[in-house]
């Protein structure tokens, strides 16, 4: 019974932060977006095509194409000729552990430690691992290469590599959620 509660409260915990963290947000103070009207994205500079591995620019390609649905919703344009706007995306992705800490009710019995002392030390045991995305998304005034917005959003990534297109897009939107300028 304890097992079964300790289970369901997990599961509810997860359930409810599931989904992309907002970690910041940030317009340059009297910014007039209006004068904007296209953009594009900052091209890698240093990198050869045999340096970048297949998966980043696989995951790049998504991310990239829902940067652009949500900036089409705002009224700019792709354009790859003097743009406005251009956009820096940095990406990080991290393994972390899942931990969660031992509890003297559902993990066992008190230990011998020696003259008669029994004790129980609560501790953080390893249960999976799992993959955390950062993006970090600056827009940067293409005439004068100032930053003018920024935005960074976390995600856990998904195992399989057919729910990742959902996961960027939900990612995507939530960087989105306070730019200046709300989707039409």
């Amino acid at each position: 019974m304890h097992r079964l509660f300790l289970v369901l409260a997990v599961a509810g915990i997860f359930s409810s932060c599931g989904g992309s963290k907002v970690l910041s947000s940030e317009l340059v103070p009297g910014t007039d977006f209006s004068k904007y009207h296209s953009f594009d994205f900052k091209k890698m500079a240093n990198n050869t095509p045999d340096s970048i591995p297949p998966t980043y620019t696989g995951g790049m390609d998504l991310l990239k194409k829902s940067i652009s649905d949500e900036m089409t919703k705002r009224g700019y344009v792709q354009s790859a000729e003097n743009p406005d706007l251009l956009i820096n995306i940095g990406v990080a992705v991290r393994e972390k552990a899942q931990t969660r800490e031992t509890d003297w009710r559902t993990d066992g019995r008190m230990t011998y430690i020696g003259q008669r002392n029994y004790s129980w030390k609560s501790q953080e045991i390893v249960v999976g691992y799992y993959k955390e995305g950062t993006v970090d998304l600056n827009l940067v005034d293409a005439s004068n290469q100032q930053m003018i917005w920024k935005s960074t959003v976390s995600e856990v990534l998904p195992e399989k590599a057919k729910n990742l297109q959902s996961t960027v897009n939900r990612g995507v939107s939530r960087l989105f959620k306070d730019f200046p300028i709300k989707a039409k």
